[in-house]
């Protein structure tokens, strides 16, 4: 059986902490406190158990873009030092997440779902999305993906 995503960050914590590699571990902290802050979230929702890896794929996610964002501003701002420390936690958060789908592949997921499912106008465009974000989770920039579902649904 293969470890869950909470299995796999707690293990390389303790690898990264046995290295002495301190970026390694602050970053995979992060996660665990980011991980459990929406089980927290999740309970007060009635939910039991806590947010499962789809939803620990989506978190990370949001954590890579967040970086991106930080990246950026520092870039724009003369700060190369902390650029870099964000594009290093890009890379140990993505060391988590599934390969993501290439252009090609997302255009190709897209036309099958719409096929699959009917959609034929806008109003049919919550659907898809919902569907990539369960089924693709961690591997479609959903931004994008919006962009590319819109332009097949409208055209």
């Amino acid at each position: 059986m293969t470890a869950t995503l909470r299995e796999q960050i707690s293990s390389a914590t303790k690898t990264a902490m046995k290295d002495k590699d301190m970026v390694r571990v602050s970053t995979l902290r992060l996660i665990s406190a980011a991980v459990k802050d929406r089980d927290i979230a999740a309970r007060a929702e009635d939910r039991c158990q806590g947010i499962d890896d789809s939803e620990i794929l989506s978190l990370l996610a949001k954590m890579v873009k967040q970086r991106e964002e930080s990246a950026k501003t520092y870039d724009d701002n003369g700060r190369p030092e902390l650029a870099e420390r964000e594009r290093q936690e890009i890379e140990i958060v993505r060391d988590f997440m599934p390969k993501p789908l290439s252009d090609d592949e997302l255009k190709s997921v897209i036309a099958e779902m719409i096929e699959k499912s009917g959609a034929t106008c806008l109003k049919d465009m919550g659907k898809i999305m919902g569907q990539l974000k369960s089924g693709y989770a961690g591997r479609v920039d959903m931004g994008k993906a919006g962009a590319v579902v819109k332009s097949h649904l409208c055209s």
